[in-house]
């Protein structure tokens, strides 16, 4: 089985977060959750993102997730994936150089990728998406062509693989998203 490396922040979407984090670890995946400038033990604030009809996504106060690992400790050899989940928490990240580095180290590497709505922010601030077909919640999709990347508009439910990179809209794709991310890790 592999072991997945998850970078998450405060007010990274609740379920984005929460569900890969569990589903991964039942598939038999070790995952390993980590956050800059916190450690192991440490917690994050999360938000939960919902489609009510609104022009954008409503945003309600999340669980406070507990990080099993200390950001300043990984390096990007000790494991075989990454995964990226969305909500704020990507659009402050992009900011990091070492977030930005462990992206490139798994993109340059070959090693399987998954992101899902703002997600793909970190994979256009790395600049590891040019031609790459590469989904995400839609408000990305011009940082995903202003970084080469080739936006898929696909339904809310639906995720897309090229290469090594799984990436879909939302939370609502979790069952594509994550079995065509455990495809790769197998």
């Amino acid at each position: 089985m592999a072991k997945v490396l998850i970078i998450a922040g405060d007010y990274v979407e609740d379920y984005e977060l929460m569900v890969p984090f569990q589903a991964l670890q039942m598939a038999g995946h070790e995952v390993v959750a980590v956050c800059p400038d916190k450690a192991s033990g440490d917690s994050i604030r999360t938000a939960i993102h919902d489609f009510e009809g609104d022009q954008t996504y409503s945003e309600k106060p999340g669980h406070n997730f507990v990080l099993n690992g200390d950001f300043n400790a990984v390096k990007g050899e000790q494991f075989d994936a990454l995964l990226i989940p969305g909500g704020r928490a990507p659009e402050y990240l992009r900011l990091n150089n070492d977030v930005i580095g462990l992206v490139r180290h798994f993109a340059d590497n070959n090693k399987p990728i998954a992101a899902v709505c703002h997600g793909a922010q970190l994979l256009a601030a790395a600049n590891v998406i040019r031609e790459r077909k590469i989904s995400a919640y839609p408000a990305c999709a011009p940082e995903v062509r202003l970084a080469g990347g080739l936006y898929a508009d696909i339904e809310v439910t639906d995720a897309v693989t090229d290469g090594n990179i799984v990436t879909a809209p939302a939370w609502p794709a979790h069952p594509a998203w994550l079995a065509q991310f455990n495809t790769l890790l197998n």
